[in-house]
């Protein structure tokens, strides 16, 4: 996972780099607290019905969606999440780094993630 400030690379500039690259942006809008932040990736990556708005949930729904990236044998992903100073302070905020990194590895080339800190 790369992380970016907003003052560096605005999310256009980024996302005009992810396209240069030959791949597909996922904007993940900010929200300011755990269960904000669950929601906001379930809905941005349509997750399913059943999705349980946790960080299990989350751990297991990106790995399914990594998956069906890889099926879909199409462009390869790269995810923009915004990510307000509020929500770094949540205690939450280090384990969804670490569920997000888990699923950059086992997608390979298929899913990249940006976190773009927002002041």
């Amino acid at each position: 996972m790369k992380i970016y400030s907003a003052d560096t690379w605005t999310i256009e500039e980024l996302q005009d780099q992810v396209a240069d690259a030959g791949r597909r942006t996922v904007l993940v809008p900010p929200a300011t607290t755990k269960s904000g932040v669950l929601e906001v990736f379930g809905q941005v990556l349509d997750f399913p019905e059943y999705y349980g708005v946790n960080l299990d949930a989350l751990n297991d729904s990106l790995h399914d969606f990594a998956d069906a990236l890889s099926d879909d044998d199409g462009t390869p992903v790269t995810m923009i999440w915004q990510v307000p100073a509020a929500y770094r302070t949540d205690r939450s905020f280090g384990v969804v780094c670490e569920i997000l990194q888990d699923a950059e590895r086992y997608a390979g080339r298929d899913l990249a993630v940006i976190a773009v800190f927002e002041n």
